[in-house]
């Protein structure tokens, strides 16, 4: 047990050096490909209800929650459906807003392979508005894109490799301007913002505490396969430089049975490298969550 306990508070003393200067960047396959034992493995129907928070860029606190329901429709084939929303708070604004919906399928392929497909389909255009003046993507609730999402999961005894994509289809209705905004000038531009898609991939390791707890340590590398890019005024189109390139992220999941069909699941993530520019809104210099799922 020593030894564990260990690992553990070496990995929060490394994340959290990193804390001052990083950030953390999950546009939906991060939490999809998450490290989730649940509630109940053998149960048809499971609900999970969770939040988080974080500090995000520009002095901004961000509140998420979400819900989700699971399906075990056969020994090969899952289905979920998650419906998410974002509050967000700082620069003297405070907004809340619906997300996206998620809807993936889960067929295991072989015994210790699962491959899954699925969409992220926005609740919001991505262009929430202030006084009438628009604000930039650190205050929406949603890309405002439809995004198809693909990926596949290995588990070689307590250890778990994951693989993901997640493509947008489609772009976002966001007109901010930094140039029209005294207050928000500081942030990027991104009318007609074309946001790039993401190879995110997993490592985790399974360490049993005691009978009821489970500590799950991983790491996540996400890669921004293309710069971002925006349309001025005047149509023509810019692309964001730094946009691109690689986010490398920390994650602790500490799981707890509560009883049969009952679990509470705590999530630490914080990032060790991070793109030069994030202009989705979605940086996280440090999150925490929290979710109780319950079978059926």
């Amino acid at each position: 047990m020593g030894k564990y306990y260990g690992i553990f508070l070496i990995l929060c003393v490394v994340c959290s050096a990193e804390l001052s200067a990083q950030g953390c960047s999950d546009a939906g396959a991060c939490s999809i490909y998450g490290d989730h034992t649940g509630a109940d493995t053998s149960s048809y129907h499971q609900i999970a209800v969770g939040m988080s928070s974080g500090k995000a860029d520009n002095d901004i606190i961000v509140w998420g929650q979400y819900l989700e329901y699971q399906w075990r429709a056969s020994d090969v084939l899952g289905l979920s459906a998650k419906m998410t929303s974002l509050a967000q708070s700082g620069n003297g604004l405070s907004v809340f807003g619906l997300g996206d919906i998620y809807l993936t399928s889960a067929i295991a392929v072989a015994d210790d392979i699962t491959v899954t497909i699925g969409g992220k389909f926005p609740l919001t255009d991505g262009n929430r508005l202030d006084n009438g003046n628009a604000l930039p993507m650190d205050y929406q609730s949603s890309l405002g894109t439809i995004d198809i999402l693909a990926g596949m999961t290995y588990r070689w005894d307590n250890m778990r490799f994951a693989l993901a994509l997640q493509q947008p289809l489609t772009q976002n209705n966001n007109q901010f301007l930094a140039a029209n905004s005294m207050q928000l000038q500081n942030f990027p531009s991104t009318r007609n913002f074309i946001r790039s898609g993401d190879i995110v991939g997993r490592v985790s390791y399974g360490i049993s505490l005691a009978d009821s707890w489970r500590l799950i340590p991983s790491i996540v590398p996400i890669y921004h396969l293309a710069n971002d890019r925006f349309t001025d005024v005047a149509g023509k189109e810019f692309e964001i430089e730094g946009s691109q390139g690689l986010t490398l992220n920390g994650n602790i999941f500490l799981d707890y049975t509560i009883r049969q069909g009952h679990s509470l699941q705590l999530n630490i993530a914080m990032p060790f490298v991070v793109r030069k520019a994030r202009p989705d809104g979605l940086t996280r210099s440090f999150l925490a969550g929290i979710e109780y799922k319950v079978a059926l």
